[in-house]
């Protein structure tokens, strides 16, 4: 009965409630420690690989030796530094036949084919450049400055601000999907804002600073948080709580999703690793 109260306060109903804890997540592989300090994970679905932001240091200007890594669906090894000597390397996207990953105050821009970088876009003023969601569609590539609380974007070689100051505070994970880009907020709050009018509502709210988003499809997603949660929010905007290993001191950071296997991908970075979960719904 105490259970039943507590549930009906908080203002979850208990369909809702039961729902949210039928998703399950389950741990698959591991990859090994040759990946240093990963932060982020892509799947690349033309190729078929996951491609893995290695800080390989501390996030940082002065660290020149990040690298991206490119792993296979067995979390086994590709390519160690398919791209390399690069600034603390986090968030990653692609459009095209180029990946685009931020450094501290730059985005490189990455031939896929090869590993070269064949630009940087510089963003003046910037502090901490942090995750990249990509419009495919209209050819944007959103950036968040956890430093500076801003969204900016890159379009036609151009950096532009987007949003700037409240709500945002600390903003880091970014998500573009059905024409809104989601954004994972500071203050543990998942935003969502119409790219048209700049409007900004709040999609749930109540976790710790949100790193990496990934979508289920029917406004169901993934997030997590640095320190070692991942949480499901299902359709309603209702968080529950996943995983939970702060204890171990194993880090969650800016995951990946592939749709095809329902996998999620987990970047451990000071644990040195990528870990697979399956998901079911």
């Amino acid at each position: 009965m105490k259970k039943l109260i507590l549930i009906a306060l908080s203002g979850i109903s208990l369909t809702t409630f039961a729902q949210s804890q039928k998703v399950t997540l389950k741990e698959v592989w591991e990859s090994d420690t040759t990946l240093r300090t990963p932060e982020c994970v892509l799947y690349e679905p033309k190729e078929n690989v996951l491609y893995v932001a290695c800080i390989n240091g501390q996030p940082n200007a002065e660290n020149k030796r990040s690298y991206i890594a490119k792993i296979g669906q067995d979390g086994k090894v590709i390519k160690l530094k398919f791209a390399d000597n690069l600034n603390s390397t986090k968030g990653m996207g692609v459009l095209g036949n180029k990946l685009y990953v931020t450094e501290m105050n730059a985005v490189a821009e990455i031939d896929m084919s090869t590993g070269e970088v064949l630009k940087r876009y510089t963003v003046d003023g910037a502090q901490f450049l942090n995750d990249i969601a990509v419009d495919t569609k209209n050819e944007i590539i959103y950036i968040t400055d956890s430093g500076t609380s801003k969204v900016l974007s890159l379009s036609n070689g151009k950096i532009t601000e987007v949003l700037n100051g409240a709500p945002l505070k600390g903003p880091n994970g970014l998500l573009f999907e059905n024409n809104q880009l989601l954004i994972g907020n500071g203050d543990g709050s998942l935003l969502s804002m119409n790219p048209a009018n700049k409007k900004v509502t709040t999609v749930a709210k109540g976790m710790g600073g949100i790193d990496g988003i990934v979508g289920l499809g029917g406004k169901k997603y993934i997030v997590s948080e640095w320190g070692g949660k991942i949480w499901y929010i299902d359709s309603k905007g209702t968080p529950a709580l996943k995983v939970d290993s702060e204890k171990e001191k194993v880090n969650t950071a800016d995951i990946g999703y592939n749709p095809n296997t329902k996998m999620l991908l987990v970047p451990t970075f000071f644990h040195n690793t990528v870990k697979a979960y399956s998901v079911s719904q």
